[in-house]
């Protein structure tokens, strides 16, 4: 849609893997054409973003390889890198394509062409993840490309990329998971439900995204993960103990730093420009 919106691209097309999918492409004009072939798909285009779960690229990009355009660029949005990065771009690039890792933070809970928005990408950061091996002029198309769409750009290394977002992306998935399932258990009374009013909802609005994406996620980035979760039991346990001596002075610090530490975030977070 930002690439149609903004004509950025002669042609468009979307492969997708449900017949339905095809007919709703067509009705909100997401693509010029839409088809569950991958082949067709594929054939001749100048550039390929995968946008599906992670455990899905790899296969996906083997079934494709036959159809590649020498020359072609290969791009993902995926929230792991390391794993995308390590299995993708020796594939591409033995035959003939380049493969450039990406991952625009951008998005919401909700899936599907239904929730897309052309504007989705305008201000995000988009980190970009080349390795020693990666083609040079590649990599300043990718940028080129989530720049045009609006984006911001940040280049990484896929390590320190998948270290970072175990923290701020992956680490309060999981957070907000945890609190969706217990505090919205059935074990607890029918009333508890009718307690959980905006802060609940805005703290686990990320648990309704993809199972399937986000069990990828995990597993692709669970060793970052588990020292993220780790750090974090120890510091709720820290919390635990003062909040069981009544120690009314560590509680306020400790709730007054986030309050500091979020609110400062939050309005150099709107003017942040990386390049």
């Amino acid at each position: 849609m930002a690439l149609r919106k903004r004509r950025l691209a002669d042609s468009v097309i979307g492969f997708v893997r449900r017949a339905a999918s095809v007919a709703e492409c067509r009705k909100l004009g997401a693509v010029d054409l839409a088809t569950r072939d991958l082949r067709q798909a594929v054939a001749g285009a100048e550039l390929i973003v995968l946008c599906t779960p992670i455990a899905q690229m790899l296969p996906l990009a083997n079934e494709m390889l036959p159809a590649l355009e020498p020359g072609a660029i290969v791009t993902d949005v995926g929230s792991v890198k390391c794993r995308v990065v390590c299995d993708l771009e020796e594939l591409i690039g033995q035959a003939g394509g380049h493969f450039v890792g990406s991952h625009p933070m951008a998005g919401s809970e909700k899936n599907g062409v239904a929730a897309a928005r052309a504007d989705l990408f305008d201000d995000a950061v988009c980190v970009v993840t080349p390795t020693p091996g990666t083609d040079k002029a590649a990599v300043r198309q990718v940028e080129q490309l989530w720049k045009l769409a609006g984006a911001r750009l940040l280049r990484l290394t896929p390590e320190a990329h998948d270290i970072l977002v175990s923290r701020s992306s992956h680490l309060p998935h999981v957070v907000a998971a945890e609190l969706a399932n217990f505090v919205l258990s059935p074990e607890h009374p029918k009333a508890q439900a009718l307690l959980c009013a905006n802060g609940f909802r805005d703290t686990t609005r990320i648990a309704s995204g993809s199972p399937e994406m986000w069990r990828d996620i995990a597993v692709a980035n669970r060793e970052n993960l588990a020292s993220a979760l780790g750090t974090l039991v120890q510091d709720l346990q820290a919390f635990r103990r003062v909040l069981k001596h009544g120690d009314s002075e560590t509680i306020a610090k400790f709730f007054a730093q986030a309050k500091q530490r979020r609110d400062k975030w939050s309005r150099t977070a709107q003017v942040y420009s990386p390049e």
